[in-house]
């Protein structure tokens, strides 16, 4: 009950949206079929989506998968949990708000789902890694991924010459050739904030260690040190950017890319179909963000655009399990990635899109890290701390960043960081 009630404050504002609530579990239905319920948090996905159920239910006669796929799906899955109206499945991605999820005790423990043997490494590590708390059992199943670093235009690469970099002092040397050819060599468009974590986040997986915020939590470490490099780095962009990019939005990079107005836009894989809604010819390649002067220690940036949890509430365990079996078929993932391209979470041989062509020898060696910012609160707006930096022309602008990283951190998660160092004392006493 203790659980409950937390997670009653955590969500309390949630529930004066007083958002429509769908149909629950356990629901009967007169054909006498057991009724799995989904709720998947992406409703750009909702032809994928139908199509699946569709086939799933044409060679079920016990089972029933209804899927509900709603805009502002996260607000109506926290009010339906304020309420316990539980569906059985959730689709959702591998962020905070999981993290927040699972430390309030929703998901049930899949660890006997054989499923999970064929999950890629990488991924899982990601799952423990967004764990407030080291959690005994698995509590995802990790469904698709996207990646992030830096697109490109492979006509325009190919007219001139260039070739896609593997170090850091190659992109440099790359961008300044750019330059001096007459073409625009990045477009950041940092009038929307949440942009500025794109390129952050690519250059930070490589720079940074993947469980920094836990380090942090647990005292081993601090931002000012850990993200010094990404920091410098970022900033040195600006150098081959538009001039102001603070004036110009995500969609006018998007267009400006499309257009051929600039060589290269650091940002993820979900920004393709944007671009290609204005040109949908276009060429675009993608890369690793080459944070490191020595190839091997690049990372691509990838984190689980979609995973499904199952709600510890549900009362059809094995029904639940049969429509997972039935989601993690090759031919279903296919389904999921030939409408909404990604990276199979799964190992095998899944079409990868075209444009993610020059990362293959890095998801098939697993070398991904996930995305940083999916460990961070949201009430901390990161993403505006990073362009206030990016902004301020001052010599201590780094310093005043970082240290702000610190503060702030402290400020939003000292209740997390007061439960982690707990959870230490106790291990270290048990020991």
């Amino acid at each position: 009950m203790a659980k409950r009630k937390i997670l009653k404050v955590f969500f309390a504002a949630m529930a004066a949206l007083g958002a429509t609530s769908l149909w629950g579990c356990g629901q009967e239905r007169a054909d006498r079929k057991v009724e799995v319920e989904l709720v998947s948090y992406k409703p750009e996905a909702v032809a994928a989506f139908e199509q699946i159920a569709q086939r799933f239910n044409e060679t079920h006669d016990d089972i029933y998968l209804a899927v509900e796929s709603p805009n502002e799906a996260m607000t109506i899955l926290k009010t339906r949990f304020v309420r316990e109206d539980y569906p059985d499945i959730v689709g959702i991605g591998g962020d905070i708000n999981y993290s927040n999820f699972l430390d309030a005790g929703l998901f049930m423990d899949i660890s006997d789902f054989e499923g999970l043997a064929e999950v890629k490494p990488s991924y899982l590590d990601m799952l423990e890694e967004l764990e407030f708390i080291p959690t005994e059992g698995s509590y995802a199943l990790p469904y698709v991924a996207n990646a992030a670093g830096i697109l490109y235009n492979k006509d325009m690469f190919t007219e001139h010459g260039w070739t896609v970099p593997q170090t850091w002092s190659e992109f440099l040397g790359l961008c300044g050739e750019i330059q001096d050819s007459g073409v625009q060599p990045l477009y950041l468009g940092y009038k929307d904030t949440w942009t500025c974590l794109a390129p952050w986040n690519a250059l930070a997986v490589g720079l940074a260690d993947s469980d920094t915020c836990n380090q942090v939590n647990m005292g081993n470490t601090t931002f000012e040190a850990a993200y010094r490099e990404t920091a410098e780095k970022i900033r040195v962009l600006l150098d081959y950017a538009e001039p102001n990019p603070y004036a110009y939005s995500y969609n006018d990079a998007c267009t400006a890319f499309a257009r051929g107005e600039t060589a290269m836009y650091p940002i993820g894989s979900y920004a393709i179909p944007q671009i290609k809604s204005v040109n949908p010819d276009m060429n675009i390649g993608s890369f690793v963000f080459p944070a490191n002067e020595n190839e091997a220690d690049n990372l691509l940036n990838s984190g689980i655009d979609l995973q499904f949890c199952v709600m510890k509430e549900s009362k059809n365990k094995e029904a639940v399990y049969e429509v997972l079996r039935f989601l993690y078929e090759d031919a279903t993932i296919q389904i999921y990635l030939d409408d909404q391209g990604g990276i199979a979470c799964k190992e095998g041989e899944f079409a990868l899109p075209a444009e993610l062509e020059d990362m293959s020898a890095y998801i098939r060696d697993d070398r991904m890290a996930d995305y940083q910012d999916h460990h961070y609160p949201s009430e901390m707006s990161v993403d505006a701390m990073i362009q206030t930096y990016l902004l301020d022309q001052s010599d201590s602008a780094a310093d005043t960043f970082l240290q702000r990283f610190d503060t702030d951190w402290k400020r939003y998660n000292r209740d997390l960081i007061r439960k982690v160092q707990e959870y230490q004392q106790e291990m270290g006493g048990a020991r």
